[in-house]
């Protein structure tokens, strides 16, 4: 049985759900085949992805599919309580309430995982955290999963390394479709969607400072540029920098940029890339957001033992007050800004990446049970949804000739 908020609130939710399904046609082609087929049928799949409308759509698809499908977030802020009602108020089995403890946060994971799933699509890998260690008995019968983001990729591959996948996973984050446009587009625009709408501040003139130049930084920069900023990156890889260099940013160490920028943002999926020393010398009201997956990238506990009171500024701002007077402003406990602080990332490029992880899904319910490791998206389902998605947009593209293929595909002139 669903653990939500309040059924109340489920109309509201539903309306969420109705408004981002009219612009998702991607996967709205999609769920109509899924009807007719019923690729899921007898299969139960486990989604934990931020709990807001686009999520509770691609689990709607599934649905729709002949799935049982077990739904929950993976982050306590970005779980909308009304969208959690709605999803439950529709057949599926939803657990996820706003603003949990940590202690809650994983009793709701731990109940969706109760369905013993056949999929799981994860986000972070939270789920297959539980399935290898203390949710074990409830993986006898996986065949694999999807995972949705960086940071869950890469703590997957730590666990293929070590051998100590649960299941074999499919690295969906890692598709064309998702990283040239959810990654650099969606976030771009999400994160300042959040900081925008949480602060009421505006961006041109400020300095920012953009920590990580992958295609989630990426994003972020360009559109802080668009919007008048002068924009730092930080990095640790020196190819990315001296892309964001040839691309007109400044680059430089965050020891360097900590006492100029007016925003940080971090997007790295590392921890400790914003500690106290570089909070002892930043500019009194510096707002602090993050957009990378967990909240360890700006160091909240480091920040919170420096301050000498903390205040409530706005919702979603908490001000640390230092000993010297200077107020740094923290933005949504330093967890995703865009999602903490906003609604996540447009319906439109969500369409994209959630037809990703549905065609993938069916992928594993038809190949079986996976080897213990890491998949690439199968090429032909990540060139098929670019397709439908041009076509969507009414956008025509060339297509190469017989002679042109030829001519590629050979070393004659």
């Amino acid at each position: 049985m669903s653990i939500v908020k309040d059924m109340a609130l489920a109309e509201s939710g539903r309306r969420k759900i109705d408004w981002v399904r009219s612009f998702m046609p991607a996967l709205g082609g999609i769920e109509a085949r899924f009807q007719a087929e019923q690729p899921f049928r007898g299969k139960r799949i486990a989604v934990s992805v931020h709990l807001e409308a686009k999520t509770a759509n691609l689990a709607f698809v599934l649905q729709k599919g002949g799935a049982e499908v077990f739904l929950t977030g993976s982050n306590p802020l970005s779980t909308q309580d009304d969208v959690a009602a709605g999803a439950a108020s529709l057949g599926i089995e939803t657990f996820g309430i706003h603003g949990v403890d940590a202690a809650g946060y994983a009793s709701l994971l731990k109940e969706t995982l109760q369905c013993r799933p056949h999929i799981i699509i994860d986000d972070g890998g939270d789920l297959v955290d539980l399935l290898a260690g203390e949710c074990a008995d409830c993986a006898s019968e996986l065949l694999g999963g999807c995972e949705e983001t960086t940071t869950g990729i890469l703590r997957l591959k730590a666990r293929e390394k070590a051998n100590a996948l649960p299941c074999g996973m499919v690295a969906v984050n890692d598709a064309k479709s998702k990283h040239y446009y959810d990654n650099k587009y969606g976030t771009g625009q999400s994160v300042w969607d959040g900081i925008m709408h949480t602060t009421n501040l505006i961006v041109a003139g400020k300095t920012v400072v953009v920590a990580g130049y992958g295609w989630c930084g990426q994003g972020v920069a360009l559109r802080a540029k668009g919007m008048g900023a002068d924009v730092i990156v930080t990095e640790v890889d020196p190819f990315k920098a001296l892309d964001a260099t040839m691309n007109g940013f400044r680059v430089m160490t965050m020891d360097e940029a900590a006492p100029l920028g007016d925003v940080f943002v971090t997007v790295t999926g590392c921890r400790d890339v914003i500690t106290p020393r570089h909070f002892a010398v930043m500019k009194n009201n510096a707002l602090l957001a993050n957009a990378g997956h967990f909240d360890v990238e700006v160091d909240a506990a480091g920040l919170r033992a420096m301050a000498v009171k903390s205040v409530e500024r706005r919702e979603n701002i908490v001000g640390y007050v230092l000993p010297d007077g200077r107020t740094l402003n923290l933005l949504g406990e330093g967890r995703l800004v865009n999602l903490a602080c906003g609604n996540g990332h447009p319906a439109e490029i969500m369409d994209m990446s959630f037809a990703v992880q549905a065609l993938t899904a069916e992928w594993i319910a038809n190949k079986g049970r996976l080897e213990k490791k890491l998949y690439k998206v199968p090429e032909e389902i990540d060139d098929a949804i670019a397709v439908v998605k041009l076509a969507a947009m009414g956008i025509k593209i060339d297509t190469l000739t017989e002679a042109q293929r030829e001519y590629l595909g050979g070393w004659q002139v």
